[in-house]
This record gives C-alpha cells, sequence and structure tokens, in this order.
C-alpha cells in the first residue's frame, strides 16, 4: 500500500541527523517534528523567527502567540528562541541549515523543484521556498506521486514556474524514495510496502534509474 500522510513524516524523519538545524515547510512536513528518531538532537528552524521549535501541541497544550511561518501553533523546547524575521532569512541565506524538508507540485528528474504558484489561482504567496532551495545545505521533497487528478508529479520538465532549478536532492512520495543528483537525474532507491515498480513506472512521467536497496 502507499505510504500515508504519517508514514511519509516518518520516512522523512530518516534524513534527520544528531546536531543538524533543519527547516520544515509547510504540509506533510510540518508532520516530521512528531517522528524524530530517538537519540537524534535536532534544532528546528521557522523563517518567521524561532529557533527550537518541539512536536504539534495537543488541544490543552496550544498557545495562540505560538505559530510557525505557516501559522500553525506549535510548541517550544527549553533554549528555544525568537529573533527577527530578517535575521532568519540570515540564517538561511548564510548556509547555516543543514537540511530543508518541503512539500512540492512538481518536480523535474533533474532536480528542478516547483512548488510555490499555480497560474490563475489564488495562493498564500512565495514564502521562503526560494531562499531555502538556495541557502539550505540539502532539500528533501515530501509530496504525493501524482495529483488528484492522477497526473504525474515527477516530470522531465516542470510546467509550473520554477522555485528553483537542480536544487533537490531527495524526493519521498507515498510509492517511494528517490535521489536526485542535481542537474543529471533521479534513481529510485526505496519502495513503500507492497508498491511495485510497474505501480511507479504508470505513474512517472521522469526518467529514472532504479538501484534498490
Amino acid at each position: 500500500m502507499p505510504w500515508d500522510r504519517n508514514q511519509l513524516a516518518q520516512r522523512a524523519a530518516k534524513e534527520l541527523r544528531d546536531g543538524f538545524y533543519v527547516n520544515l515547510g509547510i504540509g506533510i512536513p510540518t508532520l516530521v517534528a512528531n517522528y524524530i528518531p530517538k537519540g537524534v538532537s535536532i534544532t528546528l528552524q521557522s523563517e518567521n523567527g524561532m529557533l527550537g521549535m518541539g512536536p504539534f501541541p495537543y488541544e490543552d497544550e496550544v498557545d495562540a502567540d505560538l505559530i510557525n511561518a505557516g501559522k500553525q501553533t506549535i510548541t517550544e523546547l527549553l533554549g528555544a528562541s525568537y529573533f527577527s524575521s530578517a535575521d532568519s532569512f540570515g540564517m538561511i541565506r548564510g548556509g547555516h541549515i543543514d537540511l530543508s524538508i518541503l512539500g512540492a507540485m512538481e518536480v523535474s528528474e533533474k532536480g528542478d523543484l516547483a512548488n510555490w504558484m499555480v497560474p490563475g489561482k489564488m495562493v498564500k504567496g512565495m514564502g521562503g521556498a526560494m531562499d531555502l532551495v538556495a541557502g539550505v545545505k540539502r532539500v528533501v521533497v515530501v509530496m504525493d506521486h501524482a495529483s488528484k487528478a492522477g497526473e504525474p508529479k515527477l516530470l522531465k520538465q516542470c510546467a509550473l514556474p520554477l522555485t528553483g532549478k537542480a536544487v533537490v536532492d531527495l524526493v519521498i512520495t507515498n510509492l517511494g524514495v528517490f535521489e536526485v543528483k542535481r542537474g543529471e537525474g533521479m534513481t529510485l532507491i526505496e519502495l513503500a510496502e507492497g508498491v511495485t515498480l510497474d505501480d511507479v513506472k504508470a505513474q512517472t512521467e521522469a526518467s529514472y534509474k532504479v538501484a534498490l536497496t
């Protein structure tokens, strides 16, 4: 069976390394905070000016003054700090964030990313995505393999406006995991349990190699 949202977040959490400073995008990536592996200590950073985010709050823990960049309520860990958005983007642009886990509308076989707008539709805005893909050391994308209409989201070339060109290092979809060599190509390295190579092929436009572990 394809992975659900929580299983996608759990798989993405395996990319966390002890001591990392990590930025989580809006949507499925925010769930990663609930699946940090035991023994791994990371610091979560938010573009709106916070270091030290904790997991999502239970109903009795909600503090309306504590929000992330997506305006979702969050918790803080001991030692959390707050600062201006300008300082936050200074961290991102200066290369001080080790990993960003983002959602996407489309990813090309060479690692191009489209995740900020659909022409003709109202969107919240660009957010920090363009800065994140340009300044963060490693970019992991978490998304459904196909759109709600069944159209592939892993493409030869992105049709939507790009967030960044050749910026993605790893793509985790509900069908499997693709390693990306920026600007060159992608390799399928893992399948969700019960998913076959034919299932992936039927829903993928992009070219890719297969090297399952």
